[in-house]
Parts: C-alpha cells; sequence; structure tokens
C-alpha cells in the first residue's frame, strides 16, 4: 500500500503520477494524518473496472445456478461458441 500526504501530492505531481504509472496500483492520499483520497493511472482503473465488471457477471450466474435455473455442460457451450465464431466469418 502506498500513502503520501495531499503537500505531497499538492508538491510533487509529477513523481506521484510516476509512480502511479509505474506501481499500478491505487495511492493513497492523506489530508492531516487521515485518509481522503485515492489516485491511480487511468490504466490501473481500468483493469480494475474489468475485473470488477467479470466479477459480478460471475456472482449473477451463480446466483441464477443456485436458484436451479437451467444450465448448460460446458462441451455444450464450447459448441455454441464455436458456432456464433463461424456465423460471423
Amino acid at each position: 500500500m502506498i500513502i503520501k500526504s495531499s503537500t505531497t501530492l499538492r508538491n510533487d505531481y509529477n513523481t506521484i503520477a510516476k509512480l502511479a504509472h509505474e506501481k499500478g496500483e491505487p495511492i493513497y492520499i492523506t489530508r492531516n494524518g487521515k485518509g481522503d483520497l485515492v489516485v491511480m493511472s487511468i490504466a490501473a482503473f481500468e483493469r480494475r473496472e474489468v475485473m470488477l465488471d467479470l466479477r459480478e457477471k460471475l456472482l449473477f450466474a451463480e446466483q441464477q445456478r443456485l436458484a436451479g435455473e437451467l444450465t448448460i455442460s460446458l462441451d455444450e457451450a464450447h459448441k455454441r461458441l464455436k458456432g456464433k465464431i463461424n456465423e460471423k466469418v
């Protein structure tokens, strides 16, 4: 976990930006010794958003499965995907 003060952000933005890009993780910004903001590169933010979206879809699918909704086998899913790919070619 990277923690920097708001003073560092204000006085040395370039260093914070470089650190965010190099580390690819959030940088926690404090104000008066308490957490205030989180700063991250756009690339890291977009990766995080994609991961959260996938987790949400997986959770939804698992909830459907647990609720007894119909499922298909892996082989059937593979066949369907292949069919869709072949339709587009």
